[in-house]
């Protein structure tokens, strides 16, 4: 990969400037196409069409196709294990931790919603997705394992398996990538309260 400045083609077909392109933008382009196709479903040729780019000038900016799944996916995973290192999330009683595990699991999604959709859609298929997928599976039984603290501290009821509340509550959060849309919706904050008030105090001890 080149680490030059970027090219750029320089006409569209209706002679209009081409834009230029950076690799965060020709990443952007790429997520959105994998999205709506599948990362199997997509070739360089369609990310050239939908850039905008020729091929010769997106691989001036990658190597292939899966080292922008790579990219793309590191930036949902990122901020989402660094969340479980946080003060807040390593110190106090566990339903707090849980409590803000959850506020800033909602925070990730809703500030890099096409990155998390991405996530979300890997099935395995490639090394990069394998990965993907170690990771998260990581970051549940770092979650599972605070709420099962939260069990026995007694802060949340004895009668909830805590590996499946984990994912109940985190399967909630992520079912908002479905509908949710930051310009449009409610805050992130709110939207956290929303899911705290119906998850957490549904399985705290009162």
């Amino acid at each position: 990969m080149s680490s030059g400045p970027p090219e750029r083609d320089r006409r569209l077909p209706s002679g209009e400037a081409r834009p230029t392109y950076t690799l965060d933008r020709l990443l952007d382009v790429a997520v959105r196409v994998f999205t709506e196709r599948g990362y199997d479903g997509t070739s360089v040729q369609h990310l050239s069409h939908a850039s905008g780019l020729s091929k010769s000038s997106i691989y001036h900016h990658i190597e292939g196709k899966e080292q922008l799944l790579r990219l793309g996916l590191e930036r949902a995973l990122e901020p989402l294990m660094a969340s479980t290192t946080e003060p807040e999330s390593t110190t106090g009683p566990a339903i707090d931790r849980l409590t803000h595990l959850v506020r800033r699991n909602v925070a990730i999604l809703a500030e890099r919603l096409p990155y998390v959709t991405l996530l979300l859609d890997v099935h395995g298929n490639t090394e990069t997705e394998r990965w993907a997928l170690d990771q998260r599976r990581a970051y549940d039984k770092i979650v599972a394992a605070v709420v099962a603290e939260a069990i026995d501290e007694g802060s949340v009821r004895s009668d909830v398996d805590a590996r499946t509340t984990a994912r109940l509550v985190f399967g909630m959060i992520n079912s908002a990538r479905e509908w949710y849309h930051p310009e449009r919706s409610v805050k992130p904050d709110q939207l956290a309260d929303q899911i705290c008030s119906l998850v957490l105090e549904g399985i705290r001890v009162h």
